[in-house]
């Protein structure tokens, strides 16, 4: 069965939209050429989850430019949280809606020849090193529907490029705000290290869209090229009335690594797929991430690592929790290539359920074409023990503080293992506004 996705938008205003922002020739023609492709392609289909009646097409496309931020005591405080006590100012950049708000690029960076900017501007200043990496490697745009729709209306993202030989000591943030309940987001995050360099990236998405409904339509591509390191985290916090579609994409080359740390704390129906191609030999990544679910959401996670690289290291570790009637897929999967040999692909997933209602499955899945490699999986699907519950709650402890620090003891294994601090802290915050 295919999904009907009507919009509201043709080739016109897509051709339009593009001539607004300035773009390149080549950038117009890729978005009318895939918004043609959208119309014949089907939809993805994750696994066990139905998506048919989601909304992918009731949303504003374009929004009005967002007031510049002259202080980010001025930000909502669900935002402030996102920020770095000790870095509020510096190396950040606020997209609200699709206009940047803020911006700040250290100078010595800057003089390093780092690039970090809203993705129009790279498109206007950076055109070549844009269109090298564009939905080439990583993120096809036919791959399915809603790859195609992304391309055809991409509205705003961020482009992050590292020299050769230039290691950041200090992370990059970028706080994607949807500030227009109707306005819908369809980022691009496009983040190169070159040979020998190394970054840590941050983003963080905010809607507060409750009751109006939206789409989100991400794609991240991130690529290491040899011997380069890439720590990238996330924590997504989109409102209920946003249906989420997010492709995280990683391509590691020679002796590159990429680290994934990521919070997915929606409200709404999501479909996450964080997928991580080691091409080159030596090539390793760790994908990190912890999940809360609650209300009526459904949500489908996928992590996936597939080696072609001889002696390449991928782990991955999921843990979720969900509550009240929320349901969860999350899927694991260690993919090693032929000739891809000594390589070592492991994983772990575990769920736990709060209520009778809740659900969570946990698939474990390896494909493994060489010999001489190893491989392992993990993973359990349960209810809290009502006797962890009875004994806290012996203590003078309430049933809501008890579920409370059964949540926390039961994700700190993955949070307390991500690497980056800001991450951290940020995700103690969500868990903590989720769990109450």
């Amino acid at each position: 069965m295919t999904v009907e996705t009507k919009l509201p938008y043709d080739q016109e205003y897509t051709s339009q939209f593009s001539q607004n922002k300035n773009e390149p020739d080549w950038m117009r023609d890729l978005r009318l050429q895939a918004l043609e492709r959208a119309n014949s392609l089907e939809m993805p289909k994750p696994d066990k989850t139905n998506i048919t009646k989601w909304n992918f097409s009731t949303f504003k496309h374009d929004a009005a430019k967002g007031e510049k931020i002259a202080s980010m005591d001025k930000l909502p405080e669900d935002i402030q949280d996102f920020l770095d006590e000790e870095h509020t100012q510096e190396n950040l950049l606020i997209q609200r809606n699709h206009t940047v708000a803020y911006a700040s690029l250290n100078k010595e960076l800057e003089e390093k020849g780092v690039i970090f900017t809203d993705i129009f501007t790279a498109l206007s200043e950076h055109e070549d090193l844009v269109k090298r990496y564009y939905m080439k490697d990583a993120v096809s745009v036919d791959e399915h529907r809603l790859t195609a729709l992304h391309a055809a209306l991409m509205n705003g993202g961020v482009f992050v490029y590292v020299p050769k030989n230039v290691q950041l000591e200090e992370p990059l943030q970028v706080i994607f705000w949807q500030e227009d309940p109707k306005t819908a987001m369809f980022n691009h995050v496009l983040v190169v290290a070159d040979d020998n360099s190394s970054l840590t990236y941050v983003e963080n998405y905010f809607s507060q869209n409750h009751e109006q409904e939206t789409v989100a339509n991400i794609v991240t591509e991130v690529i290491a090229h040899n011997n380069a390191q890439i720590s990238f985290g996330a924590v997504d916090n989109f409102a209920e009335g946003t249906t989420t579609y997010m492709n995280r994409r990683g391509v590691a080359y020679r002796d590159a690594r990429i680290e994934w740390a990521l919070g997915q704390m929606n409200d709404g129906n999501t479909v996450s797929e964080n997928v991580t191609h080691l091409v080159g030999e030596n090539s390793v990544s760790n994908a990190k991430t912890v999940s809360v679910g609650r209300g009526q959401q459904s949500q489908n996670f996928t992590a996936n690592i597939v080696h072609f690289g001889k002696e390449s290291e991928g782990h991955i570790l999921q843990h979720g929790v969900m509550k009240d009637k929320a349901t969860s897929i999350f899927n694991g999967i260690g993919k090693i290539e032929h000739g891809a040999s000594k390589s070592n692909a492991e994983q772990e997933s575990r769920v736990l359920m709060l209520s009778e209602k809740a659900r969570g499955d946990a698939n474990p899945i390896l494909l493994i074409d060489e010999d001489d490699v190893t491989a392992g999986h993990a993973a359990s699907v349960g209810r809290v023990d009502p006797l962890q519950l009875y004994y806290l709650m012996s203590r003078g402890i309430s049933q809501n503080e008890a579920e409370r620090l059964v949540i926390h003891g039961f994700l700190a294994p993955v949070v307390n293992q991500l690497p980056i601090e800001s991450v951290k802290a940020q995700l103690r915050q969500v868990i903590e506004r989720k769990v109450y």
